[in-house]
């Protein structure tokens, strides 16, 4: 399982807003901006502060991408997942 950033990617490349403008906008870290980049975890703080700096909901920045093998185990049966 793993997040996505495409979608703020492509929200950014829309409003033509550079990686380094948005760090100022929503005063995070380039680090923080790599992080998102290389599909890395980021604390929901600064997701916030990216939400409200591009005034848009978290949904409109990244998605969710299973696991293609997710559920599955070595004799081919589906598991569910517990929490």
């Amino acid at each position: 399982m793993r997040f996505s950033y495409n979608k703020l990617w492509k929200l950014l490349i829309d409003r033509s807003i550079k990686k380094k403008d948005l760090c100022e906008m929503a005063n995070v870290s380039a680090t923080t901006i790599a992080k998102l980049g290389n599909g890395g975890n980021v604390n929901t703080k600064a997701l916030l502060a990216i939400c409200s700096a591009l005034s848009c909901d978290v949904g409109d920045i990244m998605e969710f991408i299973p696991d293609k093998e997710q559920g599955a185990t070595d004799n081919g049966k589906k598991t569910s997942a517990s929490f």
